[in-house]
């Protein structure tokens, strides 16, 4: 914002980025008298919040007699409502599905900025602000003192200034990663100068483990705050892979550039189509039930989520608060969520990885903890895209090969067998040899005392003058037989969010009670003041050979079949395409590739 407000100035020095500190319902009908407005101007946005805001202030705009110019979107490629129209009302659940509602719509070409902009008008102000509800406050964890931005309409010195961390009460930031357009544009002209790059760009190839640098590009957070448009990526992206020397080199859709931003297109029309309930399993008609440790509370009224859930497994519990700070005792996952929580981003493949752990690939926790968990610390967050990717990667929608697990061990080998990363990370690993650096738990007592920390307990600290590591919460190869297993018997089943039976509660007719996740009993959904407790049977079953392979690549996705509701094939075990089979294939060396998030 101070960025933006600066661009501003150069162009008029009387004016900048002037912020009003109330919520846009309440302000807007009171400055459109103040201020005597004529017209209303803004972005349209398809979240389900927005269009609710939205469709509230255009109402009270027209009472008040102002035109609203009509709005154009501006965080996507295509308009996600022109896509679901095209797409007979439905929401996109696959690249191709994308692709064939885009046909007949063009993506708009960015304007150039304005080269003058008029001096402000009189900002006088006659009337007191309206204080927002001060909870429930879903930021009152960054927060280490009182949150003051309100006090004032127009800010402490009345000079319209952009609150500050100290007004908002909030902590200093830890990510090393900086936003506004400036940093943006210089991001994009890099990327843009190294043609070679942009050319042959393929997202499989880059390295989850490289962090200084990173091996993608970090935009993904410039389209979310706005200071990068999509669009202006777009179009630099196709002046370089359109030329005639670079046509025959350039990887295609959906691996390439484009077909990242054809990715996060896909996700917004299909919450564009379903609203809220695309955040949810419950009510969710593309969403599969599967009965996950951990299920979100309903409100009864709204067959929304409330923001609570419910503990049917102590240990479930304790795996997802281990998992959430780094304390699982997989060196690779543990990496990660740190990586996670103090820059608030991660490559995507080690969002899958950590997704699929928390999930089908370990705890069978329910996906929408792991998703609260990346909105509560991501700087890239889009409900979209959040709960799209935590949909796929739990094989709840998009994705149905729910036999296919990273492993925490194999999988980051293939791009760092040293384990740099874990070592930056995880210090207290940083003694390590490449031979433990993975699977710390196996190194002789001895030569964990020599390397300076010892492999024991649920949680990391010192002992005796050495750092402590924990030890795994489970053991890998078991779990992950027992998350296939409870697949296997919720794809059998065959219900999906918005089925009846899922509201009245005879879903659990259909599963044993000794079954993974709360199957026990005949109550539906957890409402408000509700616990409902199982025990701590864990089912064994015989992992025999599965395969340990890589999670669908966006290689992968072009391919119809598996992504939506209808068409979603129960796994088998005949003949796979090649690019399938295992890991290799997948990865370059680190430092080769660079990507985007």
């Amino acid at each position: 914002m101070s960025d933006l407000s600066a661009s501003i100035t150069k162009l008029n020095k009387k004016s900048k980025l002037f912020v009003l500190r109330e919520a846009p319902q309440t302000v807007l009908p009171k400055l459109f008298k103040a201020w005597r407005i004529t017209h209303l101007v803004f972005e349209r946005d398809t979240d389900a919040y927005a269009k609710e805001r939205d469709a509230k202030v255009m109402s009270m705009a027209r009472e008040a007699g102002v035109e609203i110019v009509p709005a154009r979107h501006g965080r996507t490629l295509y308009d996600p409502d022109d896509v679901v129209k095209a797409h007979d009302g439905k929401p996109t659940m696959s690249i191709t599905q994308l692709q064939h509602a885009a046909e007949k719509l063009d993506v708009p070409k960015p304007l150039d900025p304005p080269k003058t902009l008029p001096d402000p008008g009189d900002l006088s102000l006659d009337f007191e602000p309206t204080q927002p509800p001060q909870h429930p406050d879903i930021n009152s964890i960054q927060r280490d003192g009182e949150e003051k931005s309100y006090s004032s309409l127009s800010g402490p010195n009345e000079d319209f200034a952009i609150p500050t961390m100290s007004e908002l009460g909030l902590k200093p930031a830890s990510t090393p990663h900086r936003g506004g357009e400036t940093n943006a544009l210089a991001a994009l002209n890099s990327l843009i100068a190294n043609e070679q790059y942009t050319t042959k760009f393929s997202k499989p190839e880059t390295a989850p483990t490289a962090f200084s640098p990173q091996s993608t590009t970090l935009l993904s957070p410039h389209h979310h705050f706005g200071s990068l448009s999509v669009r202006l990526l777009y179009w630099r992206v196709q002046e370089v892979i359109s030329k005639p020397e670079n046509k025959s080199k350039a990887f295609q859709i959906p691996t390439n550039l484009i077909g990242q931003l054809l990715f996060r297109d896909m996700y917004f029309a299909a919450q564009a189509a379903l609203g809220y309930s695309f955040a949810q399993t419950y009510s969710n008609p593309t969403a599969r039930f599967i009965p996950w440790h951990l299920p979100s509370k309903i409100d009864p009224a709204t067959n929304l989520v409330t923001g609570s859930y419910t503990i049917d497994s102590q240990k479930a519990e304790t795996w997802f608060q281990r998992w959430k700070f780094g304390r699982t005792g997989f060196p690779w996952i543990d990496a990660l969520m740190r990586q996670l929580r103090q820059e608030g981003w991660i490559h995507h493949l080690g969002r899958h990885a950590v997704a699929c752990f928390l999930t089908r690939g370990g705890a069978y926790v329910d996906w929408e903890r792991g998703a609260e968990v990346f909105e509560e610390w991501l700087i890239d967050h889009e409900t979209s895209c959040n709960s799209g990717n935590w949909q796929w990667l739990s094989c709840t929608a998009f994705y149905a090969q729910f036999y296919r697990c990273y492993s925490p061990i194999a999988f980051p080998k293939k791009t760092d067998p040293e384990g740099e990363f874990v070592k930056h990370f995880i210090p207290e690993l940083k003694n390590y040899p490449k031979k433990y650096i993975y699977e710390p738990w196996k190194a002789p007592i001895p030569d964990q005392k020599k390397w300076g920390c010892l492999i024991r307990g649920e949680d990391y600290g010192e002992e005796g003058g050495l750092k402590v590591y924990p030890k795994t919460m489970f053991e890998f190869n078991e779990r992950r037989g027992i998350c296939i297993e409870g697949l296997k018997n919720a794809y059998h089943v065959g219900l999906y969010g918005d089925d009846p039976k899922i509201k009245d509660g005879t879903w659990r007719k259909f599963f044993d009670d000794q079954a993974e996740g709360p199957t026990e009993g005949t109550q539906g959904p957890t409402v408000e003041g509700q616990t409902n407790v199982k025990g701590e049977n864990e089912d064994r079953v015989d992992t025999g050979k599965m395969d340990m392979g890589v999670d669908q690549d966006e290689g992968e996705a072009a391919h119809p079949g598996g992504e939506n509701r209808g068409g979603d094939k129960t796994p088998r075990r005949g003949k796979r395409k090649r690019e399938q089979a295992t890991l290799d294939g997948h990865f370059v060396s680190p430092g080769k590739k660079r990507g985007i998030a």
